[in-house]
């Protein structure tokens, strides 16, 4: 069977700031995506990550469906009336259109796709980070793909052993999507030159090279701030993972995130803090908001959905969260200062930039020549 996953996810309102959403917001959207099941869909499952509501959604319409887009963007849009209504923080914020355009790109919410034909033991993972931008996904996924001292599949499988092709997207291109394909490892070099900078190039997909109609992965690229014009908070992204047989095995995901990669985000996305993986459904880290993602397991047959196994919620993930936790206090401590703060075109929507633009009035230039001159020498000093 020929089976479109899709992954819609987006920050509708959240309790006391930037939390989680409500429960009856989460139910609204539920609701309205239930609806859809046998009309539209095949099947569906929502969670939330942080403050944004997650909607994974199987159907036979391929990616970019108006109508499966539609109906998580009305779905949104119906929740954000009762995120109003109780006075949410940031009701509709990841709404940023007032009218829907075919598919939700470009309007605010962060999508990924991955449309396959289902094998016999159809296994996937689905990704949803909170307060961080889609680049955070770049060294994971670099790794589980690329690097056999992770993914040990990459020595020890056939199906594995031709590597993979990774396609990159230039996300400060707004004049249409700019990507390049490269396939590892013959290009690891380039790769790593370009996946580096997580604030402009982006793993946008990843393919087998062995069967090269088969998709691995799918991350979504929107930027808000390309949309909205200014800074109106991270971009949030999802990726979709498929895993075992012709790709990594679920478990060479894991050790990659456990690093706990620093990426940009936290309060007001203004400083770099670490990765920490956690149990879906967890609010907001209170900690700066440090960057969070979540991860569930499916099993999919004929389209259904099996119910989800939380990979980040393991004892281990325990011991992971206390040394990412580590990492951020010690970055964190460094307040404004250096790397803890994003350089300057990341915050060129923030009001630090206004503020530069008024002290640029005050510097003054003085002339080398008249200084010197000025300069008095010492007392018992010769010229």
């Amino acid at each position: 069977m020929r089976v479109t996953i899709s992954v819609i996810k987006a920050d509708i309102g959240s309790i006391g700031g930037h939390t989680a959403p409500s429960a009856e917001i989460e139910d609204i959207v539920q609701q309205h995506v239930a609806r859809g099941r046998g009309r539209l869909l095949i099947d569906s499952y929502v969670s939330h990550t942080g403050d944004d509501i997650a909607i994974t959604m199987t159907h036979d319409r391929g990616a970019d469906d108006p109508d499966v887009h539609r109906l998580a963007w009305d779905a949104f849009r119906s929740a954000t009336e009762k995120a109003k209504a109780q006075g949410l923080y940031g009701a509709g914020q990841d709404l940023l259109k007032d009218a829907f355009s075919g598919n939700v790109r470009g309007l605010g919410p962060a999508s990924a796709e991955v449309t396959c034909d289902e094998r016999a033991s159809e296994s996937l993972i689905v990704f949803a980070a909170d307060k961080t931008e889609p680049g955070a996904y770049n060294l994971p996924l670099y790794l589980a793909f690329a690097d056999p001292m992770y993914c040990s599949g990459l020595l020890l499988s056939e199906a594995l052993k031709d590597g993979f092709t990774f396609r990159v997207m230039d996300v400060n291109h707004t004049a249409g999507d700019r990507t390049i394909t490269l396939d590892a490892p013959e290009r690891l070099y380039d790769l790593a030159a370009l996946l580096r900078d997580t604030h402009r190039y982006v793993i946008e997909s990843v393919w087998s090279r062995r069967f090269p109609e088969q998709q691995a992965a799918a991350v979504s690229t929107s930027r808000l701030r390309n949309i909205a014009g200014k800074y109106v908070g991270k971009d949030d992204p999802v990726a979709i993972v498929r895993v075992q047989n012709i790709f990594p095995a679920t478990e060479e995901f894991g050790p990659p995130f456990a690093i706990g990669p620093f990426v940009a985000g936290n309060t007001r996305g203004s400083h770099n803090l670490p990765l920490m993986p956690v149990p879906i459904n967890t609010a907001a880290s209170s900690f700066f908001c440090c960057p969070i993602v979540s991860g569930l397991a499916f099993s999919i047959h004929d389209g259904v959905l099996t119910r989800p196994v939380d990979i980040f919620s393991d004892p281990i993930w325990d011991a992971v969260r206390h040394d990412v936790a580590h990492k951020a206090g010690e970055m964190r401590r460094q307040g404004f200062f250096g790397p803890a703060m994003l350089d300057m075109s990341e915050l060129e929507y923030g009001g630090i930039t206004e503020r530069l633009t008024r002290l640029e009035e005050e510097f003054v230039v003085t002339d080398h020549a008249e200084l010197t001159h000025a300069v008095t020498l010492p007392r018992g000093a010769h010229a």
